[in-house]
């Protein structure tokens, strides 16, 4: 496959040198809202974080102006929430980080795009001490041409890959829940993508949306296929504390003992059920145990935006949780940027 092709930055975002947020920024905001965010930062979450946060797990989209003008498109079917389509552009997240004390982020190849990373990588040129990207696989390509890929955007800024496994299309159990077993199916791209992650030391993150027992055996494979990738399970493994049972939690603990595995503290309200903000239950039923399992150096914390905007607690929210949680110094460190940082590289 050729290189992703980079846009004219310039022409696709007319006010790119109009202003900055901080000397790295190269988006800029209105006047009004640098302010805004000058403020806040410096009022608020600034004066509680005595460390470095770095958010391992957001996205971020083009407008609904850029999508319409062809700049960036959207993916057929895949038009963002009216809610957060106009909230969730590389401007709008660098005034929450800003606002969050937030040093870097980690954004994760938003399905609005599909796998047109234009949107992510042009966001990465502008703000490379801001921003790194995780790659999301397309499994309709061939394995020579996948690993090509993640050669390609590696140039870009992506220091990692995301397998969504409801993106292959073979392979459904009596649920019909897709990609049983396809992530790790010799020959295919997905395999072949995992092995080639562990030579470059980049993570691939699972999304298991639909339950981590649907996909268990296809993680088995790969952590078996190749012991040298980290493999990152999003989201808390999506082990809600409401579900009927604990099963797919006792699974996931079950997988510290593969030192690959590590777990996003991250997106804690699509856990949480009906323990609401500031989440004592998932403290107390699933960030413990899994920091005793894993070790503070194997979780780390994400907010998930732009979801988390429409959480109680908002970004900020999500981002002074931890420290809400009176974790040990050590602990937090590791988990506001210290595991983050060793997986992915340095920001700033």
């Amino acid at each position: 496959t050729k290189n992703i092709p980079m846009r004219n930055l310039k022409a696709f975002f007319p006010t790119l040198l109009a202003g900055v947020i901080h000397k790295s920024t190269a988006f800029p905001l209105p006047r009004t809202a640098q302010m805004a965010t000058t403020a806040s930062s410096s009022t608020s979450s600034s004066a509680l974080h005595s460390e470095k946060i770095i958010d391992s797990h957001l996205h971020i989209w083009a407008t609904s102006s850029e999508a319409a003008s062809g700049d960036y498109e959207y993916a057929t079917g895949q038009t963002p929430p009216p809610s957060l389509i106009n909230t969730a552009s590389a401007p709008a997240l660098l005034q929450k980080m800003a606002a969050a004390d937030v040093a870097g982020a980690l954004i994760v190849q938003p399905i609005n795009h599909l796998f047109d990373h234009r949107y992510v990588a042009d966001a990465i040129k502008c703000n490379p001490s801001k921003f790194k990207g995780m790659m999301l696989h397309d499994p309709s390509l061939a394995a020579d041409d996948a690993v090509q890929r993640v050669n390609d955007l590696a140039l870009q800024g992506f220091v990692g890959v995301r397998f969504n496994p409801y993106l292959w299309p073979t392979t459904t159990d009596a649920d019909g829940a897709g990609g049983m077993c396809a992530m790790s199916k010799k020959g295919q791209g997905g395999l072949a993508v995992y092995k080639r992650c562990g030579e470059l030391n980049f993570p691939v993150g699972i999304m298991c949306f639909k339950g981590l027992d649907r996909h268990y055996d296809d993680i088995l494979n790969l952590l078996e296929a190749s012991p040298g990738t980290t493999m990152i399970l999003d989201h808390v493994g999506f082990t809600a504390i409401d579900s009927e049972t604990d099963d797919n939690f006792t699974k996931l603990l079950a997988l510290a003992k593969y030192p690959a595995v590590v777990v996003k503290i991250s997106a804690l309200f699509r856990v949480a059920g009906n323990d609401p903000y500031p989440y004592e239950r998932v403290r107390k039923e699933r960030f413990l145990p899994l920091l005793r399992a894993y070790g503070k150096d194997r979780i780390m914390f994400g907010t998930d935006f732009p979801f988390i905007m429409e959480q109680e607690g908002n970004y900020e929210g999500a981002v002074n949780l931890v420290y809400m949680w009176e974790v040990d110094d050590e602990t937090r460190k590791a988990l506001m940027s210290g595991t983050a940082e060793r997986l992915f590289g340095l920001w700033g």
